[in-house]
């Protein structure tokens, strides 16, 4: 069953992001919410992964717009 959470604290650094939402699936959680930071390298337009700023954690830049990030849960 899905958990759906919208107090984050600062774990993702993005407590701030507009739109955004956790699910929790277990023992892993997917944050999802719209990308605000200026990234400083070329991203592919469709897909782009990439590590988390915690280990453990991945990134995965949707169209440009969309931040996905895989986790486990704490």
């Amino acid at each position: 069953m899905a958990h759906l959470n919208n107090t984050f604290g600062t774990r993702f650094g993005l407590e701030y992001a507009p739109t955004s939402f956790l699910i929790r699936l277990g023992k892993r959680e997917i944050f999802v919410c719209q990308d605000f930071r200026k990234r400083y390298y070329h991203v592919n337009p469709i897909i782009d992964c990439s590590t988390g700023v915690e280990p453990g954690h991945l990134e995965i830049l949707l169209l440009r717009k969309w931040l996905v990030i895989l986790s486990k849960a704490r």
